[in-house]
């Protein structure tokens, strides 16, 4: 399939040398291309430029944009989008004043999401995760990382990574798999918690490694949860089977997630509500992708991360949705975006890069998406008649895109 796209307004990130990520002041810079085209080959980007220099393509199908612009995919390296139910009773908890942390020690939360799993059938939870998939599609998402945790046990944890491999083969954008057994410490194990770091280690890990379920794995090292401790062994045991390290860190407090994530060479680490000079320092030495979740601190009315202090430092960073039913039951990465403008200052030349080139490093998939590049997979959407590139962060409630393209080919809704 040759695809040609002609006359379009804007075209937004294009590079002519491809970059794996943006950092400090570099994010504010954003390259775009005025009545520009874009030239598709069997779904990878083979050329674009202005209309002045087209050149004689042969095409299957060409589309005039005229009016319109057109923007890379969004990635977004941070989701549990495979869950089995919503937990909108604990939304009423957090409207009455309870925190996450309560809500989790009484055993909501995370172990809410647990039990659901545990009772429900794979087929079921893949039906109810694909449909996700294509909400967040047409939302402009694509490639998307997925993580388990929901599961807590060894079976559950092999399904819901049975469902998010299934997902990979069947689902047009690119998916990333993340085990994430250390989500929480199951009730059963509150009081001896390094039996179950003991579990996961010696039973979960080998078997996910053994039918290839899992690319990352990751450790919720924060307050209330896993300690730097326990996860320096989880991450040991995951490197040992080629599981790179993503880490939930800092979101409750100074946790020392940071630090044992860039030990490990995390290819991520997110959240990041409590960041200090040692922690910038930190990340300024390592190859690991700073990665904040805005509409999860959103949700839970947390402390936004230092964001222009970590640009100001020359730091790379990432923005991802945090899909989830308890704290971020959103998949939205426009909405992402425009809250990057809003509550961390963040420019939307700067919030454009977070979501695409930066996210798409966060899962280790820079080299092949997130800019509009030769040679990269043709993922872009096309957006509706709007004035200008900033328009589309600022209109945070407006659905401002009308197609959707996946590996150079439209989805249609």
């Amino acid at each position: 399939m040759k695809l040609l796209l002609t006359n379009i307004k804007k075209l937004v990130q294009t590079e002519q040398i491809a970059q794996l990520k943006i950092c400090g002041a570099e994010m504010a810079k954003l390259n775009n291309l005025d009545d520009a085209y874009l030239y598709i080959n069997s779904g990878i980007i083979e050329d674009f430029g202005t209309m002045t220099e087209i050149k004689d393509f042969e095409y299957d199908q060409q589309i005039d944009v005229s009016g319109r612009m057109i923007f890379p995919s969004f990635c977004d390296s941070h989701t549990h989008i495979v869950y089995a139910g919503s937990r909108e009773i604990e939304f009423i908890d957090k409207i009455k004043g309870l925190s996450y942390e309560e809500i989790a020690k009484r055993g909501g939360g995370i172990l809410n999401s647990a039990k659901l799993i545990q009772d429900i059938s794979e087929d079921e939870l893949f039906n109810l995760s694909k449909k996700r998939i294509e909400e967040i599609i047409s939302l402009g998402t694509g490639a998307v990382e997925i993580k388990s945790g929901y599961g807590l046990s060894t079976d559950s944890e092999i399904k819901m990574l049975r469902v998010i491999k299934r997902l990979q083969k069947e689902m047009p954008i690119t998916i990333v798999s993340t085990f994430l057994g250390a989500h929480s410490v199951p009730l059963e194990y509150r009081g001896n918690q390094e039996e179950y770091v003991n579990l996961i280690i010696n039973e979960m890990i080998p078997i996910i490694a053994s039918e290839e379920l899992a690319d990352y794995i990751d450790v919720f090292c924060d307050k209330g949860f896993f300690t730097v401790e326990d996860t320096d062994r989880i991450l040991l045991a995951g490197m040992k089977y080629g599981l790179r390290a993503k880490i939930h860190a800092n979101e409750l407090a100074n946790s020392g997630g940071v630090q044992v994530g860039v030990k490990y060479n995390a290819i991520s680490v997110d959240h990041l509500e409590y960041i200090e000079d040692a922690e910038i320092q930190c990340l300024l030495n390592s190859d690991t992708m700073p990665t904040v979740l805005p509409s999860s601190a959103f949700f839970l009315n947390l402390k936004y991360s230092p964001v222009r202090q970590m640009i100001k430092a020359g730091l790379p960073i990432a923005l991802a949705s945090d899909y989830n039913p308890g704290s971020s039951p959103s998949g939205n990465m426009k909405l992402v975006m425009s809250m990057g403008c809003i509550n961390y200052k963040m420019t939307p030349e700067e919030v454009i890069n977070a979501t695409t080139i930066n996210s798409a490093y966060a899962m280790g998939l820079s080299e092949t998406h997130g800019s509009i590049a030769r040679g990269k997979v043709a993922n872009f959407f096309i957006t509706k008649d709007i004035p200008s590139v900033e328009f589309f962060p600022y209109a945070f409630g407006s659905n401002l895109i009308d197609r959707v393209f996946i590996n150079g080919i439209e989805i249609t809704q």
